[in-house]
């Protein structure tokens, strides 16, 4: 049992010691794309430096995606295994999918301001995107309103977690719509660059800045990913003992 407990505690050292290596290499990452976009890259031919705000409005919406694909293969996993754990991934995916969508419309808001007069379209992409939005807190509000119906367990009952991988997988299929609402309706935004069949030219130093915030994105991303799965396991534990004192003995 004693080598058991200290293999436990070597393996959680070892996980937090990988977080904190992979948060020191997105923060090195994040400086790179710092510099690169706000000094090594050229400001825009037509927009000038309004442009620049390219470095934080495309990773935030690509990243975003990236984390609601977790809510989708997470919510899956969990349906066909009944691990709780995936349900727990999949919550910290929407929350961090959430806080990085909101970030792409502020972000967006600003660039529109700055470049095309407003601060909101009736544009198919900005549209879309609201409603990605909405959709994933309103899964993450279900999950808190089932969550009190059981004690506060969410994270930790399959009475939140069934209904919950549903919905979550349900508002995954809005990923492909705002990403393709630029070929499918007529848009003030541009149409793909990375995926396009035709790549239309971009500078490299832009390149550069934007792989780099993309990389740092992504990386920072993870980090927190794990961290609040973490975080959620390590409540729970702390909140078992609580919750059963609660339940009544059974009388044989």
């Amino acid at each position: 049992m004693r080598a058991s407990t200290v293999d436990l505690v070597a393996d959680t050292a070892r996980a937090a010691a990988g977080r904190r290596t992979m948060a020191w290499t997105a923060a090195g990452l994040a400086t790179a794309a710092t510099v690169a976009g706000g000094w090594l890259a050229p400001p825009d031919a037509v927009q000038g430096s309004a442009q620049r705000l390219m470095y934080l409005h495309v990773p935030a919406a690509w990243v975003g995606y990236a984390a609601f694909a977790v809510v989708l293969a997470a919510s899956g996993a969990y349906l066909l295994g009944g691990d709780l754990r995936w349900d727990r991934f999949a919550r910290a995916g929407a929350e961090i999918g959430v806080m990085l969508t909101a970030v792409a419309i502020a972000t967006g808001s600003l660039w529109g301001h700055l470049v095309w007069g407003t601060w909101w379209a009736w544009d198919p992409r900005l549209v879309s995107t609201t409603l990605l939005l909405l959709a994933y807190a309103g899964y993450l509000a279900l999950r808190r309103a089932l969550g009190e119906r059981t004690d506060g367990r969410d994270g930790d009952d399959h009475r939140v977690a069934r209904p919950a991988a549903l919905v979550g997988m349900a508002g995954f299929l809005l990923v492909p719509v705002v990403h393709f609402s630029v070929v499918w309706w007529r848009s003030l935004h541009q149409q793909a660059t990375v995926f396009a069949p035709q790549r239309p030219p971009i500078d490299s130093r832009m390149a550069l800045a934007l792989l780099l915030a993309v990389a740092a994105a992504t990386l920072a991303a993870l980090c927190v990913l794990l961290h609040r799965v973490v975080r959620l396991e390590r409540r729970l534990a702390a909140d078992a003992p609580r919750t059963s004192d609660r339940v009544p003995a059974r009388v044989g």
